[in-house]
């Protein structure tokens, strides 16, 4: 084998090795993950997403971390009230990398660090309340809560975006207890409402009442002043029509025989039925109506 030969085995032995060694220090990193970079132990500098390559001999990668949003479901946390009720609390951490050299380099096991100070805060903040407070001050103790994480959770390179308690399980007595009094609650309140129904609806009857009675007099009154204004058309229209007394005489009979058709016991009839006319013509005289022929009395004989 001639120099020559054993030169170019060499260089192609050497670029070989240096391909090779390129090769391997490619490396592809994913949407929304970045890589730290550690050489010879210590950091390096984090690679974003995209195609990297590293001098792979000195340097060496961590497992990729998610910048993304997580969802830390922790398992129900028994805490005590300000009035010595023990309840199961079950909470939800919603959270994201924001510096991976942070999250990596800051703490040891990041998420359960997280629980464990989600599950102490929640102790502290629900120490201070008692049970009706905690049923109904969700939100207040969620933000409490994720201000405590978001502040003690900086120097890890971790923010807090939201809290939230997905179940607060009172003991099985204070549950009864609780449905025993929702439930009286709501037989109080449909009560109530239905008290307040029959309230309306008496009212509404009686202002229905009220309207037809006075819609009822309004009708009878003007019944009663049509009727005097028939009547007076009908008197006014006699009188200019000037009748005799044989007229008049015979309307008198006419209301002598109305008075003896009603309903009562005792007539009282006068003793002589020609001063009915005699009355009749007199009126009709003074009225002015035309010239009446008298009616002569007659006188008993001797």
């Amino acid at each position: 084998m001639t120099p020559l030969e054993i030169v170019m085995i060499v260089v192609a032995v050497v670029g070989g090795a240096f391909i090779l060694l390129m090769a391997s220090g490619i490396r592809i990193v994913k949407q929304g993950t970045a890589v730290i970079v550690i050489r010879f132990g210590k950091y390096k500098k984090t690679l974003e997403a995209g195609l990297r390559w590293i001098f792979r001999p000195m340097d060496g990668t961590l497992p990729p971390i998610s910048l993304k949003e997580q969802v830390g479901d922790f398992r129900p946390q028994p805490v005590i009230t300000r009035d010595n009720v023990t309840m199961q609390i079950d909470s939800i951490v919603f959270f994201q990398v924001m510096d991976p050299k942070l999250f990596a380099f800051g703490i040891e096991r990041p998420i359960l660090a997280i629980e464990n100070l989600t599950a102490t805060t929640l102790r502290n903040i629900v120490g201070d309340l008692d049970l009706d407070e905690t049923l109904t001050s969700r939100d207040t103790i969620n933000a409490k809560i994720r201000e405590i994480l978001d502040n003690a959770t900086d120097p890890w390179g971790i923010k807090i975006n939201r809290v939230e308690l997905r179940s607060i399980l009172p003991p099985p007595g204070i549950q009864e207890s609780m449905e025993r009094q929702m439930r009286a609650e709501r037989e109080r309140r449909e009560a109530i409402l239905r008290a307040e129904g029959e309230k309306k609806s008496a009212i509404l009857v009686a202002e229905g009442e009220k309207q037809s009675q006075i819609l009822r007099a309004e009708a009878r009154k003007i019944a009663l002043l049509t009727e005097a204004e028939g009547q007076a058309q009908a008197i006014e229209r006699i009188i200019n029509a000037k009748p005799n007394t044989a007229y008049l005489t015979l309307q008198g009979f006419e209301a002598l025989k109305h008075v003896a058709d009603g309903q009562s016991t005792k007539i009282i009839v006068p003793s002589d039925i020609a001063n009915v006319a005699s009355l009749f013509s007199v009126i009709s005289e003074t009225l002015g109506i035309g010239s009446a022929t008298p009616i002569k009395k007659s006188t008993p004989k001797q």
